[in-house]
């Protein structure tokens, strides 16, 4: 069988891409530390913990599992963490993540989907944003991602190393018979969090920003469901496996809502009162990130199946349901 190395397979997508791949008939390895992810996630597939950025380490496992690409989605991934420590982003998102390529090219392990972000965009000068809009991102979280990107470019030329980088805008959602879903510690979403307020674990939601350049004031950003994300991912996948070059993706469903509009979709949705403080703006957050992923439906042949806010939430809030005690 097929083997893929998953770096952060434990993690919340990389547990839905772990499932995929094993649906699709192929043998998934995971690789995670467990600092964030849940070793629940993964009960069932093959699960070696440790530092992806430990080239001895991931020696040992690439030697044992023979992998014939890697599936990148571990690392830090937090925008406000990364203003307040953007040593942390560096070290883990781009140190390491040279390690595992460098690890990779002497093991002749030459295919890469990386989990990049739309952070890296930074403040869009148009919207919808497509593959070929100018990079700017304005925390250390979004630059560490464009560093990667940039890395792979140079890997390429120089060893042959192709990869796909996908570049999503807000993951979100949980497999719908709520096997798997969202669980940061801590949680920093905005679905997941607005959901711990109907669940009762959160007495209410914070808004950071009134004041953006947007139609309510609040922040927009285009929410893709988990699912149809690892569907891009294993289709991407599928394309570097049948000698395809590297290649970028853009993931969205093409339509913005504001923090608002998720808070009343979520009332809707669960029927819940959800009371609201207002905060100040976080630093680093733009105002209004949207998808243009034509190229991804076109080059792909890729489409959203959960595209509609109230399903991901619903899908969301059955998962918080089931699972808000589930253990560390």
């Amino acid at each position: 069988m097929v083997s893929i190395l998953v770096t952060g397979g434990a993690g919340y997508i990389g547990s839905h891409m772990t499932r995929m791949l094993a649906a699709s008939g192929l043998q998934p390895v995971v690789v995670d530390d467990l600092s964030s992810g849940r070793r629940q996630a993964v009960r069932g597939t093959p699960l070696h913990v440790g530092d992806f950025g430990d080239a001895s380490f991931m020696g040992r496992v690439i030697d044992a599992t023979r992998p014939v690409a890697v599936m990148h989605f571990a690392g830090s991934i937090q925008v406000g963490e990364s203003v307040r420590d953007p040593a942390r982003y560096y070290r883990n998102n781009v140190v390491a993540t040279q390690a595992l390529l460098d690890t990779m090219v002497e093991r002749g392990v030459l295919r890469l989907v990386f989990s990049s972000t739309a952070a890296i965009f930074g403040n869009p000068t148009y919207v919808p944003i497509d593959e070929d809009h100018p990079k700017a991102p304005v925390n250390p979280y979004g630059r560490s991602k464009w560093m990667v990107e940039q890395m792979l470019e140079d890997y390429d030329r120089a060893y042959g190393l192709k990869s796909a980088c996908l570049r999503y805008f807000n993951a979100a959602g949980a497999d719908p018979a709520a096997e798997l879903g969202e669980c940061h510690d801590p949680e920093t979403h905005l679905i997941p969090l607005v959901l711990q307020v109907c669940s009762g674990r959160r007495p209410r939601i914070a808004v950071y920003g009134e004041d953006y350049d947007t139609p309510d004031g609040t922040c927009v950003r285009d929410y893709i469901h988990v699912q149809d994300l690892c569907e891009a991912h294993l289709l991407a996948l599928r394309g570097l496996l049948s000698d395809g070059a590297s290649s970028r993706y853009n993931l969205g469903n093409g339509r913005g809502f504001s923090v608002l509009e998720v808070i009343e979709a979520a009332r809707r949705v669960t029927g819940h009162a959800i009371p609201v403080t207002a905060e100040g703006r976080r630093p680093g957050d733009p105002p209004r990130l949207v998808a243009d992923a034509g190229h991804t439906r076109e080059a792909l042949g890729w489409s959203p199946r959960h595209a509609d806010l109230d399903t991901i939430i619903a899908h969301a809030w059955a998962w918080e349901l089931r699972h808000r005690h589930w253990p560390r």
